[in-house]
């Protein structure tokens, strides 16, 4: 199998070699929540983000695939494109993503789809938020800190 994402920068990535780096975690769709003590360090990579188990309100949480996908940004405003020129300002971005491992010349983990060839595999390792979370309908803006969590970056 050619490992494409070792020889391809990220800015010379095909529209489809882009899209299949996403290992379907979902981790990036979880509601995330920052200090606001704390400020922005260098390329904001001092800032303290605190993940919860709330999903964005359009995260089907069986298969950890956005329900309309197309429209997210129109829809749910926080929703953000990860792009090239985006992926070194994302310090929020779980250590377990594939665009942060890429663009940090890091090789992809064995559970990736990519690497093991089975699109499951992100869930059968137990690295997706699948059947940890709870819709952002569920919860009160209120009580995020309630939901904070502690395992979106193991590996």
């Amino acid at each position: 199998m050619e490992k494409f994402w070792q020889k391809v920068p990220l800015s010379e990535m095909s529209k489809d070699q882009w899209e299949s780096l996403c290992d379907g975690c979902a981790k990036c769709c979880l509601v995330k929540l920052q200090d606001e003590d704390e400020g922005e360090g260098n390329n904001g990579d001092s800032q303290e983000v605190y993940y919860t188990n709330v999903a964005c309100t359009l995260l089907d949480q069986q298969s950890c695939r956005c329900t309309d996908y197309t429209k997210r940004n129109e829809r749910v405003a926080e929703c953000l494109n990860l792009t090239v020129e985006s992926v070194g300002e994302m310090y929020w971005l779980p250590a377990t993503c594939a665009y942060r491992l890429v663009y940090e010349g890091k090789d992809l983990p064995a559970w990736h789809p990519l690497v093991s060839g089975d699109p499951l595999s992100v869930h059968k390792a137990g690295m997706s938020v699948k059947g940890k979370t709870v819709s952002q309908d569920e919860v009160h803006e209120d009580a995020l800190e309630d939901h904070i969590v502690f395992w979106v970056n193991n590996t």
